[in-house]
């Protein structure tokens, strides 16, 4: 824990299996308080202390941080959590405190203002259409042209985006969209977005914008599967990546920012690279999940909970790069809804380039594959490597050492299809 004094508010933490070594991390430069609903357990060597509250409730989130404020020398606020990070920003403001503002959230978080305001500064991102019901997704499916992407206006991590691929298939994958949710997201009364469907290799970028200035940390490539909906399947991150250099994506990363009023933030920005070039798909107002900016400090060096501390701070962060390698993670998911007996995987060998392997189901537990739910594995697997050819092998190598043990769930049935 840090001793030097300066206090900074962590408005929700998450899972300790993703998130713990941010906590750790910025730990190191600040005194930690914890803004949460429920006591820490694991959170705790990396805490100066905790308030229990509901982060979703921004007059009592607001209420508790100034009561923190009261006792300690507060000079920032530090959330990573997609749901959490309109109040913490709201936390910011009402404290006076650095960090991205309301606006610059609320442009990031809702995807049609995030798609009005790119439109209006001429940046590039599919063609797209705000709409309140199945009539609606139609015509706009007829304008843009099938294949179209089906996408809900508010969530996060692909919660509810499917491939739409003819209108046969339009009413099923939009009563999807629809009814898909997160906990603590607002919904919206015109609450889907039907975009342009764009070819290419999807990339995201973890990137750090402070006085305006955006630079980026690192880009990972992606891997989706489960058709017609877009599962984040893996994810692969090169220190020597190319594409980091490329004078288009920085500008394109950095007017998009600007126009999105993002001016003092951590940010994962998602593209695809297409053959009219790179394609805007969303903002995130945050860091990237799925480990993805682990895979970014174990390739590169430079540490994201460092880095999301000192923009909390408004120090200008250090994105040095200490080292160059690959490091990748895959995610595994069931062949089929399941109960699960149990999951096996390798034990973890540096020398071998398998740094982690975890099963994330236990025995007795249901997995259900979208539209029933989704982010459903049942384990993954995190490797590194001095190249990206040699990191994509030992993946391979270790998904094939785990294995899933599992029923099938008989009688499971979607009830909006069903009626």
């Amino acid at each position: 824990m840090n001793t030097g004094g300066e206090t900074v508010l962590v408005v929700g933490s998450g899972t300790q299996e993703y998130r713990e070594y941010l906590l750790r991390s910025a730990a190191l430069k600040a005194d930690l308080w914890l803004l949460d609903e429920t006591a820490p357990t694991w959170q705790s060597p990396h805490l100066a202390g905790s308030t229990q509250v509901v982060p979703s409730d921004v007059n009592a989130l607001v209420a508790a941080a100034r009561s923190v404020a009261e006792r300690r020398a507060v000079r920032g606020v530090f959330c990573y959590d997609e749901a959490l990070i309109l109040p913490a920003a709201q936390v910011a403001e009402a404290l006076g405190l650095p960090g991205p503002t309301v606006t610059a959230v609320r442009n990031c978080r809702d995807k049609h203002r995030t798609r009005a305001l790119l439109r209006d500064a001429g940046l590039p991102q599919p063609k797209f259409a705000l709409v309140a019901d199945l009539a609606e997704a139609a015509a706009a499916a007829e304008w843009i042209g099938y294949p179209v992407v089906v996408k809900p206006r508010g969530l996060g991590a692909s919660r509810g985006v499917a491939l739409v691929r003819s209108a046969a298939d339009l009413a099923g994958l939009f009563a999807d969209a629809r009814s898909a949710h997160y906990p603590g997201v607002p919904t919206y009364r015109a609450g889907i977005l039907v975009e342009e469907y764009l070819e290419g290799p999807e990339i995201s970028v973890d990137g750090a914008v402070h006085d305006g200035e955006y630079a980026t940390m690192f880009l990972a490539r992606k891997e989706v599967g489960l058709s017609p909906y877009f599962e984040e399947t893996g994810h692969l991150v090169d220190a020597g990546d190319p594409l980091l250099n490329d004078p288009a994506l920085r500008w394109i990363l950095a007017r998009t920012h600007r126009a999105l009023r993002v001016d003092h933030a951590v940010t994962h920005t998602e593209l695809r690279l297409t053959s009219r070039g790179f394609v805007v798909i969303e903002v995130n107002g945050r860091l990237g999940g799925d480990l993805i900016p682990y895979l970014g400090k174990l390739a590169t060096g430079i540490d994201p909970g460092l880095v999301a501390l000192d923009v909390a701070l408004r120090t200008p962060p250090d994105l040095t790069p200490t080292h160059a390698r690959a490091a990748g993670i895959r995610f595994l998911y069931p062949p089929e809804h399941c109960r699960v007996d149990r999951v096996t995987v390798p034990a973890p060998d540096e020398a071998s380039g398998l740094l982690r392997a975890t099963a994330l189901a236990a025995p007795g537990d249901e997995l259900r594959l979208p539209p029933l739910d989704y982010l459903q594995r049942y384990a993954y697997v995190l490797c590194a490597a001095d190249t990206p050819e040699g990191c994509v092998g030992r993946l391979d190598e270790a998904e094939a050492q785990v294995a899933l043990h599992a029923r099938p769930l008989e009688h499971v049935t979607d009830a909006r299809r069903a009626s």
